[in-house]
């Protein structure tokens, strides 16, 4: 069997391998006839792989394969006198161009790759998980740990809550999204902030005002959007202040309230008609 990259072909040859060594031509058909026409170049070498073994290398001259080379292993059976081919194949080379190593699906899925209708497999060791019955450490959740975990196999562990919270507060629900900028007040100061439960109290909360684009979601303190309780935008009674409409008055649409005369065109008192 050949080998999977180029070894060097040695320098010295045993004379019992010379039947082996000396099936040039012969290898060279057996390349011909699985390659297509024009493909097999140069004779490279030969390697002697074992006793009786010998692979011959052609250089490779299919498009797109710039470094690989046919390899035809030839054998001898003992006190036999002419070569048989045994395999023919197309191996790469040490300078030769490869794909990417493989990498499995289930390590490629990025979050947002996931349907609703999809399943991921089962992870028995997931770093961000840890059985219920654990303690958590110094943390605000150790009290609560056997209340998160009843009637639940794993619950979060620390680095599942650290990589959560990370997350939340430098995605679009934390201080450094477009609306918290432009926001006049935090979300810590609206009434519609409700508090997270554990730890995540002290820095995150879920928005429950209907008319907010975080409306449901996981917030920071320092987030905020347009609808704030405590808006600061003055309104008549009853009356809801929107904002001026954007006109854009660089597009013009013109309308024609009676018909139209062709520009430059002839009239029927001979003369034509001014543009």
């Amino acid at each position: 069997m050949p080998s999977a990259t180029t070894p060097r072909a040695r320098s010295s040859r045993a004379p019992k391998e010379q039947v082996l060594t000396g099936a040039v031509a012969i290898a060279r058909t057996a390349a011909e006839e699985l390659a297509l026409p024009g493909q097999v170049g140069e004779h490279q070498g030969a390697v002697v792989e074992a006793e009786r073994l010998v692979t011959h290398r052609f250089e490779c001259l299919t498009p797109g394969y710039v470094g690989w080379h046919w390899a035809v292993t030839v054998a001898r059976p003992p006190r036999g006198r002419t070569a048989t081919v045994c395999e023919v194949g197309l191996l790469p080379g040490e300078d030769a161009l490869l794909a990417p190593e493989w990498v499995p699906w289930s390590e490629r899925l990025q979050p947002g790759d996931v349907g609703a209708t999809d399943t991921l497999p089962y992870r028995p060791e997931d770093p961000r998980l840890e059985p219920g019955y654990e303690a958590t450490g110094e943390d605000a959740d150790e009290l609560a740990i056997y209340e998160l975990g009843l009637g639940r196999p794993r619950v979060l562990s620390a680095e599942g809550r650290r990589e959560a919270m990370t997350r939340w507060y430098e995605g679009d629900h934390g201080p450094y999204a477009p609306t918290a900028k432009a926001a006049k007040a935090p979300c810590s100061t609206c009434g519609f902030f409700l508090k997270m439960a554990g730890s995540p109290r002290t820095v995150f909360g879920v928005c429950a005002n209907e008319w907010s684009p975080d409306d449901g979601r996981v917030v920071s303190m320092d987030h905020g959007c347009g609808s704030h309780s405590e808006t600061d935008v003055p309104a008549a009674p009853g009356e809801w202040n929107p904002p001026q409409p954007v006109i854009d008055e660089m597009d013009l649409e013109v309308v024609a309230h009676g018909p139209l005369r062709p520009v430059g065109g002839d009239r029927d008192d001979g003369g034509t008609t001014p543009a």
